[in-house]
């Protein structure tokens, strides 16, 4: 395992296995807003954001967790992409948080952090394993909603985390810059679903349902086109940046 001192930026090999995770699905609806429900609106952005990949990069294999309306168990997520030895992880999902006025997109990668509404947010993504069968013994005894099973996120620290933190930051650029959007930031978080992948992995939440303009703009084609299209472009910066540097080491 590798301490915290150890991370550093992964370059040199093609980004050519993409895996998109739509958060929730199935028996779990995610976060509810007024009119919507967080696993329809993830599945959308995914969908799209996927299309685009696979429309402008042909050479890049994308691969869904699910492409319809299914519950998949949050273990068997990360173990599909590990699997295909994805290049990058993205996990789409939307925000909620009631009684509050709150707005704009986050880019969570793993770590943890001593703020309490980043904790409340990662607790309430990896409270879904609750619903998997015989979920103790699969996930460790890890309680989501027990501060001290975090401690056990801080026993590694992902060799990706620079390539995570790079790609999350690119995505929030583009939502600020290109799409418009309020950016609150990229945040660290202890999700299981990221510390369990071999990769560099983020988790988008595009908006938050709680906030009934961005419901109204997320619940639209042309909403979940242009978030889909900032996660994109975040994509394709990406990709280039991470080939060139390998393509610089090889050439030294």
């Amino acid at each position: 395992m590798l301490n915290s001192s150890a991370t550093f930026l992964v370059g040199g090999t093609k980004v050519a296995t993409v895996v998109i995770d739509p958060g929730h699905g199935g028996k779990d609806p995610g976060n509810m807003g007024k009119k919507s429900k967080e696993k329809d609106i993830a599945l959308k952005i995914s969908l799209k954001f996927g299309a685009y990949i696979e429309k402008n990069h042909p050479d890049v294999k994308v691969i869904y967790t699910r492409k319809d309306d299914r519950y998949v168990d949050l273990d068997e997520r990360a173990v599909l992409a590990n699997k295909v030895k994805a290049d990058l992880f993205i996990c789409i999902h939307c925000n909620s948080e009631a009684g509050t006025s709150a707005y704009g997109t986050e880019t969570f990668v793993m770590g943890l952090s001593k703020d309490q509404r980043n904790f409340e947010v990662a607790k309430r993504e990896n409270s879904v394993i609750l619903m998997d069968e015989n979920y103790q013994e699969r996930y460790e005894g890890f309680d989501p909603g027990s501060p001290e099973s975090y401690i056990l996120f801080t026993l590694s620290q992902s060799a990706f985390q620079e390539s995570s933190l790079r790609f999350a930051q690119k995505i929030e650029d583009q939502f600020k810059k290109k799409v418009g959007r309020y950016s609150r930031g990229v945040k660290q978080a202890g999700f299981w679903v990221l510390w369990r992948t071999a990769m560099p992995s983020v988790l988008v939440e595009t908006g938050f349902l709680s906030n009934a303009k961005e419901e109204n703009f997320m619940v639209t084609d042309h909403g979940q086109d242009v978030i889909a299209g900032g996660i994109y472009h975040a994509f394709k910066e990406y990709k280039m940046e991470m080939e060139s540097i390998g393509s610089k080491d090889k050439d030294q």
